[in-house]
Order: C-alpha cells, then structure tokens, then sequence
C-alpha cells in the first residue's frame, strides 16, 4: 500500500443518507374491514417482495383524536435509489392499483434522510 505524507486524510467516500418513507391514508366511508385488513397483509408482504426494503411498519390510528389519517406506512431505504425502486416496483404499484386506490379518500406523503 502507498504511503500518505503525514497528516493527509484517508480518501473520502461519500456515503448516501438513509431515506425514510412516511405515507398516511385515511379510507372512504365505505371501506370494510376486509379490504383494510387485506391493504395491510398486502403491504406488509411488501418487504418480502423488495429487497431495497430495510425497516417496514404499517399501523392504524390509535383514535385518540379526530381527525387523524387511518393507517400509516413508516418505511426505510439505504438510500434515494433504494426507495425509488420501492416507488416503482411492479409489486408495490399492484398494491396502490388493487388495494389503495378503491378505499384511500386522502394520501399524504414525505420523504426526508438522515
């Protein structure tokens, strides 16, 4: 290995920021039981479908106050590339398609890294 002259830094390597997914739904009056349970088994498998995945929660609102969303889905990434294969892959779309889109009145979504 070459030798550094003293006090020269090691060569950086940028590293990406974890990215961190939060999505909120609120459902329609005429959402069942069945098909929010069925959205959450759905969404639940998803990690099992998308290797980019690294941390997945879906939870429901507690209903301790009015007005909150129904579910949310609380998802991590090693990185911005990571959670736009998520974003896009097929399993994941099939999900919006067949599961959210019948029963999701409002959808709120970030993205934030750290």
């Amino acid at each position: 290995e070459p030798s550094r002259p003293v006090g020269s830094a090691a060569p950086t390597r940028i590293v990406s920021e974890m990215v961190h997914h939060v999505v909120s739904f609120t459902f329609t009056p005429d959402a069942t039981p069945e098909s929010i349970d069925t959205l959450q088994s759905r969404l639940e498998a998803l990690p099992g479908l998308i290797p980019e995945v690294r941390a997945y929660r879906v939870v429901r609102d507690a209903r301790l106050r009015e007005g909150n969303a129904d579910m949310a889905v609380l998802a991590d990434f090693d990185d911005a590339e990571g959670f736009l294969t998520y974003a896009n892959h097929p399993d994941h779309l099939a999900v919006i398609a067949e599961c959210i889109r019948p029963i999701v009145a409002t959808r709120s979504a970030l993205q934030y890294e750290d």
